[in-house]
C-alpha cells in the first residue's frame, strides 16, 4: 500500500520530523529542499527514503542539526564552507552565493566543504549554480561501499561527480552519476521491494558476484566499467577529500555507528563563468554555440539528455503528487512520535 502526498505536504513532513527531533529551522529548511526537490523529480533513492538516515543521525546527536556554517575566503578563487559538524544542505546553500562571485570575478572557483554529512542527490547544488548561468562541478565521497578493480572488499564510497551546464531559455543540461555501478539506495530500494540487483553491481561477503541485494548490501558494491569507474572513485576520493583534507572512505567507515545515516565526508564545487573563456565576454555565444550538438544528439533516435527525465517528472509531480510506502510513510511519524 502505498501513501499519496503532495510536495508541500513532502516538505511539511521533513520540516517537521526534522524540528521534533532538535533541528534547527534553517537546517531542517535546506534538507527539506533538497529531499523535496528529489521526490519532485522522482529520484527516489534521495527523496523521503533518505529521512529516517537523517532523523536517527540527528536523535542520536552524531550531527549537530543546530549547526552554523562558517565561511572562510581562503584565496582569490577559493572559498571554504565549514558545516561545522552539520548537514550539508545548509553549508552548500550559505555557499552558494560567495563561490559564484568568487567565479565570476576569477573566471573559475572552487568550494571545498568540510566538517559536513552528505545524504543528498549531487544534482542538487550543480544545477543551482548552472541555473545562474555558470557551468559546475561537484564531487563527494562518503564512506567505504565499493571495491577497487579487481578487489573484492569495501574501500571507497560511491564517489559520485555531478556536472552542470547552463542554457539559454532552457533548463540546465545536469548529470549526476556515482562511479560504482548503482547508487547505494538504488540496491537498498531493490531490498525494500524484493527485487534482485542486476549482475555487475555488488559481490557478497566472499567476493562471489550476487544478484541478492542483501548479499550487495553486506558485501562490496562494484564500479561501473571495472578499472575505469575504479580510476574516476579514486580521482573523486582525491578532489572531495584528499584536497580539502576531510575523512577519506575508510576513515568515515571507522567513524561510522552503523546508525544508517550520512557519512562524515568531503565535497568540493567548482564553477565557471563561461563568459571569462572567451575573448569577447560573450557567454551567450558559447551557450548557443553548443546547442547544435544537443540538436544532433536529440536527433538520434532513442537518445536523451541527461536530466531530461528529471524534468519530465517535475512537469508532472505538482499536479499528480508523489507516492510512498506506506511503511516508510509509517516509520517517519514514528521518528516524530520518538522526539
Amino acid at each position: 500500500m502505498d501513501v499519496r502526498l503532495t510536495l508541500d505536504e513532502v516538505y511539511q513532513l521533513t520540516t517537521e520530523t526534522l524540528t521534533a527531533l532538535g533541528a534547527s529551522d534553517d537546517n531542517a529548511a535546506a534538507v527539506a529542499d533538497v529531499i523535496t526537490a528529489a521526490e519532485r523529480d522522482d529520484c527516489k533513492s534521495h527523496g523521503l527514503f533518505r529521512l529516517p538516515g537523517y532523523s536517527i543521525a540527528l536523535k542520536n546527536g552524531r550531527i549537530d542539526g543546530k549547526s552554523i556554517p562558517e565561511i572562510n575566503d581562503l584565496a582569490p578563487a577559493v572559498v571554504q564552507i565549514d558545516a561545522k559538524g552539520g548537514f550539508a544542505p545548509l553549508a552548500l546553500k550559505v555557499g552558494r552565493a560567495p563561490l559564484a562571485e568568487k567565479a565570476r570575478s576569477q573566471g573559475i572557483a572552487a568550494m571545498p566543504v568540510i566538517n559536513s554529512h552528505h545524504f543528498a542527490a549531487l544534482w542538487f547544488e550543480v544545477e543551482a549554480l548552472a541555473a545562474d548561468g555558470l557551468v559546475a562541478f561537484a564531487f563527494v565521497n562518503s564512506r567505504s561501499f565499493v571495491a577497487p578493480a579487481g578487489g573484492s572488499k569495501p574501500l571507497f564510497g560511491t564517489n559520485p561527480m555531478s556536472f552542470g551546464w547552463p542554457r539559454k531559455g532552457k533548463p540546465p543540461l545536469v548529470f549526476d552519476q556515482a562511479s560504482s555501478a548503482s547508487a547505494r539506495g538504488e540496491i537498498m530500494i531493490h531490498k525494500r521491494d524484493g527485487k534482485s540487483i542486476p549482475e555487475g553491481w555488488a559481490v557478497d561477503a566472499d567476493g562471489n558476484p550476487t544478484t541478492d541485494p542483501e548479499a550487495g548490501l553486506a558485501g562490496a558494491q562494484l564500479p561501473f566499467g571495472g578499472y575505469k569507474g575504479s580510476a574516476i572513485a579514486l580521482m573523486v576520493e582525491l578532489m572531495a577529500a584528499g584536497l580539502p583534507r576531510n575523512h577519506l572512505a575508510f576513515e568515515a567507515a571507522a567513524d561510522d555507528p552503523g546508525d544508517g545515516g550520512p557519512s562524515k565526508g568531503g565535497e568540493l564545487l567548482m564553477a565557471m563563468d563561461p563568459s571569462r573563456f572567451v575573448g569577447d565576454g560573450d557567454a551567450d555565444a558559447s551557450l548557443d554555440h553548443v546547442e547544435p550538438l544537443f540538436e544532433r544528439i536529440l536527433g538520434q533516435g532513442g537518445t536523451r539528455l541527461p536530466s531530461d527525465r528529471r524534468y519530465e517528472a517535475r512537469k508532472r509531480t505538482p499536479a499528480e503528487g508523489i507516492k510512498i510506502p506506506q511503511k516508510l510513510h509509517d516509520d517517519i511519524l514514528a521518528m516524530q512520535d520518538s522526539a
